[in-house]
């Protein structure tokens, strides 16, 4: 059965391209285009399309609100269309936050350099975000809720919540039979020196669901390494370090990893951790190889963790598509580091998570409303 698409755009000339680009696909089929947030809502529930593809800036209404009012009637996979901003990050990390799955550029050269493959990465986003209904983070609470506040924790900037969309099981078709998981013992963080982490889609909101249970003495530093243009991190990283008791900023070269410090890799970089001299360990931010696909990658990153931390690291692989961060977790495994993946259930997209798990390198696999809950436990 195809996947369904309703495509919203105030842009006509925009919406014929989506519209045409989507149905050269056979496995996709646009059932109805809309030009601002209200006509987007009424079709929504009429149409009861699979996917919706949403520009931010419309008459009317525009995206973000439109993205709110359909995720509290009728929760559905939406995917934006972005502007590489700083205004448009912050734009659509609030999109992200009011229950959108995803977002792409609007300018296709900005996808990929070559035309074709610009026009398939966003057939293949949809076909993956259409497949299945998006759950929610399994947390007990809507996306982009926050704790109370309590002691230590820093000021937050207001948060809008959403309701929580429906989970619908996967089908027998796409289940995947869980594999033995036999590393039980209770989480000590002592026996670890750094907690990396790495996330594409959905990811956002799951590490501020992660990073928002740890508490201000959190004994480890952090690398978060979440797939993300690079006019979107300096936004992303300060609205973590916002919400969050511990420290979350942008990494810069030379940065000296600390307690309770998150860095962030910069998008269109790749983020290198160098061995400890004079007992500390810095960042180091390179320029990507022209066969790196990934801007910032989880397996550079990861790679160079296992030569600086061997078996001292954590490593959690969470909601995401493709398998970036499989060999980087194959190689910190085999230096006797522990493995995390998020399990299929609460993904967005079970991609990432999914090459671990089948690929046998999981220590544990753990709900979404787990992680960040055991890591601060185990502090």
């Amino acid at each position: 059965m195809a996947v369904r698409v309703l495509v919203v755009d105030d842009s006509g000339f925009f919406r014929r391209r989506i519209v045409e680009i989507l149905n050269a696909d056979p496995s996709i089929e646009v059932v109805g285009t809309a030009s601002n947030g209200q006509d987007a809502i009424d079709l929504a529930a009429r149409l009861n399309p699979d996917v919706i593809t949403m520009d931010i800036e419309m008459p009317v209404m525009d995206g973000i609100t439109a993205v709110k009012r359909i995720m509290a009637q009728r929760p559905v996979p939406i995917l934006m269309f972005s502007s590489l901003t700083t205004e448009g990050a912050r734009a659509t990390l609030e999109a992200l936050e009011a229950g959108a799955v995803d977002f792409l550029p609007k300018k296709f050269e900005d996808i990929a350099r070559d035309q074709e493959q610009a026009k398939e990465e966003l057939r293949r986003r949809v076909r993956t975000v259409g497949r299945r209904r998006i759950p929610g983070l399994a947390s007990g609470n809507p996306p982009g809720a926050v704790p109370a506040a309590g002691p230590g924790i820093r000021p937050s900037v207001p948060m809008r919540p959403s309701p929580q969309p429906a989970v619908q099981a996967p089908s027998p078709a796409v289940a995947r039979p869980s594999r033995p998981v036999t590393d039980r013992a209770p989480l000590r963080l002592r026996d670890f020196k750094v907690v990396l982490i790495g996330t594409s889609t959905g990811g956002p909101l799951a590490l501020q669901k992660v990073l928002c249970e740890l508490p201000a003495s959190f004994p480890l530093p952090l690398l978060l390494i979440q797939h993300m243009p690079a006019t979107f991190t300096p936004a992303f990283a300060q609205r973590l370090d916002q919400l969050c008791r511990i420290q979350v900023k942008e990494a810069v070269d030379g940065d000296v990893l600390a307690p309770g410090l998150a860095l962030l890799a910069p998008g269109g970089k790749q983020m290198v951790v160098d061995s400890a001299r004079s007992g500390q360990h810095r960042i180091r931010i390179t320029e990507s190889a022209p066969e790196q696909h990934y801007r910032p990658s989880v397996d550079v990153t990861f790679n160079s963790a296992a030569a600086a931390f061997r078996g001292d690291a954590l490593a959690i692989i969470m909601t995401g598509m493709g398998a970036d961060g499989r060999e980087g977790a194959r190689l910190l495994k085999s230096r006797g580091s522990k493995i995390w993946a998020q399990d299929e259930e609460s993904c967005v997209v079970y991609g990432m998570p999914a090459a671990v798990v089948d690929a046998g390198l999981a220590d544990r696999v753990l709900p979404l409303s787990q992680i960040g809950k055991l890591l601060a436990e185990g502090s």
